[in-house]
Order: structure tokens, then sequence, then C-alpha cells
């Protein structure tokens, strides 16, 4: 049975295979190929991969990126495609949902979002339901840099808080939206923001969103 994760790696895939090695996208420095060795790295290389959160590890991450990008654009493509290794924690179904769902939805949309003819991606309420679940179990840890309080709404109500504090802000939108808002994409979010004008403002200018 197809998953959500090994489909959004298709998706993922395919558009950077459309998309070409040079396009840009909306991680800060990153063309479609750094983005392609990021996602090869993270699957293929864990002794680099945790650079991304230990800093002893940035130096050797770095260098990993380097000889990555320096790979066939193909190659990447064709990786990225084929999936993790045996060996790898992310070949096993349950880790690859639970950890890639998201990983490969948000980067499909990284690569969408920066193109400046992009358009609204209809999603169903299954993958809708899907993303939510993750967000609500994630969102304590993808908010804990916010500089207000932030509270997630969908539109029918349900609601999760992804960090304390006052003044509070409610971002209200799809789950689809609201995880491209609290992975620290808030200008391309489709969402309603509630709240004290000025905390709005620094929410939407914060930096420390995301993982």
């Amino acid at each position: 049975m197809s998953t959500h994760a090994k489909r959004e790696r298709l998706l993922l895939a395919d558009l950077l295979e459309a998309e070409g090695p040079d396009a840009p996208t909306l991680c800060e420095g990153w063309n479609t190929r750094d983005l392609a060795a990021h996602v090869v790295i993270r699957e293929r290389r864990a002794d680099a991969a945790g650079g991304t959160w230990i800093k002893q590890l940035a130096p050797r991450l770095e260098r990993v990126m380097t000889e990555f990008a320096e790979k066939p654009y193909e190659e990447l493509i064709q990786l990225i495609r084929t999936g993790p290794p045996r060996f790898s924690p992310f070949s096993l179904k349950q880790i690859d949902e639970a950890a890639n769902t998201i990983e490969f939805y948000v980067h499909t949309e990284d690569v969408r979002r920066a193109q400046p003819d992009w358009t609204p991606r209809a999603l169903d309420s299954v993958f809708q339901d899907a993303l939510w679940s993750r967000l609500e179990r994630t969102a304590r840890l993808t908010g804990r840099g916010a500089p207000t309080g932030l509270v997630l709404r969908r539109p029918d109500g349900q609601t999760a808080v992804a960090h304390k504090g006052t003044p509070v802000v409610t971002v209200t939108g799809e789950p689809s939206e609201l995880l491209m808002f609290v992975f620290g994409r808030q200008q391309v979010a489709d969402v309603e923001l509630d709240g004290d004008k000025d905390a709005i403002t620094k929410l939407n200018e914060a930096k420390q969103l995301g993982l």
C-alpha cells in the first residue's frame, strides 16, 4: 500500500527533475540542487546529517553537502526516488511515514512556492488529517522559538498549542498551511492571524520557527 511519505517523495523527485538543478527554493541560500543533496544526505549519511542540530558535526555536514551537490543532478534525483538503503532506519515503512511525510511535503512546497507562477495545490481531507495528526504531536517542538504565545487552529475549530506565553496569536488555516507557517515559511502560508498587532508582526518576522 502506498503511504503519504512515498507519494510525497515521488512528487518531490518529479518536481526537482522538472525544475532543474538551478531553480530557487524557499530554503535560504539553497537552489534545487542543494535541496536534493540535503534530502539524500539525510537518508544516507547519518554521520553527517546530524550536523543540522549538533554543532560539532556541522563542518562534516558542510563537506558532505559540497560532495553530494557536485554529483550529477540526475543521480541525486534517482537516489531520492529509490529511497534509502536497506540499512537506513528510513527504509522501515513506519519510520518513513512518521519522519518523511512532513519533510517531503514541506520541501515539495519549498520548490513549488519559490516559483513566480506557483498555484495552490488541492489536498484531500485524508492527507490533511494525516498532516494535522503529525502537527499536533510536533507543535511544541516547531513552535518553541516563537516570540509570542502561539495557537494553531483548523477551520473546524480543532486547536493545538505550539508555544505558551503572552500575548497569544492564533493562526488559523488548513493543516498543510499551518505546517508551512510553523516551519518558518510564514510569508507564503495561506493562514489568518488573530491577536495583538505587534505580536503578529513579531511572529511573521520570526526566524526561529521550525526544527
